[in-house]
Order: C-alpha cells, then sequence, then structure tokens
C-alpha cells in the first residue's frame, strides 16, 4: 500500500508536482523508511508492528537537514501503557533502519508522547548510543532483535 500511495504522489497528474522538491523527497523518504519498518515482528506476538498499529505511516517524519542527509524521526505507540517490551521494540526499529536506510541520516526514536507510563525513560534508553550498543552486546538481546527484524521467507 505505501507503494502504491508512493507512485500515486509521483505520478503525473498528482499534485505533488506542484510541492517543492524537497518536500516531495521527504515524503519519498518517510514511505522508504516506513516500508522498512513495517514488517518488524513484535517480540512477544505473531503479528508484524504495522498489524499491531505500533507504527503507521504517520509516526515517520523525515526532513532533510544537508545535502543528501535527512533526519528520521520514528513516533511509535506501543499496544499498552506499561508495555514492557517498548524498549527492545525501539530498539528494533533502531538496529533494522540502522541496517536498512540507504541514505545518510541521523535517526531519533520516541513513544508517541502519553502512550506509555515510562515514556521519557525510555525515550532518553532508545536515542542513547551507548545503552543501545551495550544492548546489542548482549547475546540474548541480539538474538531477539534478530528475530524481530529478519524478513519472513
Amino acid at each position: 500500500m505505501a507503494l502504491a500511495l508512493a507512485r500515486v504522489w509521483r505520478s503525473p497528474g498528482s499534485s505533488a508536482r506542484h510541492a517543492p522538491p524537497s518536500r516531495a523527497m521527504e515524503h519519498d523518504r518517510a514511505i522508504e523508511v516506513y516500508d522498512i519498518i513495517r514488517t518488524i515482528r513484535d517480540p512477544e506476538k505473531p503479528n508484524t508492528l504495522e498489524e499491531l498499529e505500533v507504527v503507521t505511516e504517520n509516526c515517520v517524519e523525515v526532513q532533510e537537514i544537508g545535502e543528501d542527509e535527512y533526519l528520521v524521526i520514528i513516533r511509535f505507540t506501543p499496544t499498552v501503557p506499561h508495555c514492557s517490551l517498548a524498549t527492545l521494540i525501539g530498539l528494533c526499529l533502531r538496529i533494522k533502519l540502522q541496517r536498512c536506510l540507504p541514505f545518510r541520516h541521523k535517526l531519533e526514536i520516541y513513544i508517541s508522547e502519553g502512550t506509555h507510563s515510562t515514556e521519557e525513560d525510555i525515550n532518553k534508553q532508545i536515542n542513547d548510543k551507548e545503552r543501545v550498543a551495550a544492548a546489542m552486546e548482549n547475546p540474548n538481546l541480539r538474538e531477539i532483535v534478530e528475530q524481530c527484524v529478519t524478513e519472513p521467507d
């Protein structure tokens, strides 16, 4: 669906041709980001983050910050306000995007405001490079992240 929207966005008769080139590029990049994260699997359910509406197209924002460099902001919504796996979901989002984004970027990941009881603490953790690196050194966490971010066959 996201790819279809991107095609409509770029189609000759659409209003996108009237949008400034940088806005159109930011939109295309946002669709590209969403297509990468929507297939991440939930750590405890057999569903993807898209199916659970943890991520939606509207949760992705992309801003051009330099020549061919973008700020990617993700705001995800845990399924419940006390979700114990929100930090792990944020880690999965970060790892998959770091591996898969084909353009230079700065990445910020947040829990949608008001959707989790400890969102401020979790936001700090998932945006701290040292904590992310330490988490990925833990073999058990790394295995869970790999299971969540690996594309289904």
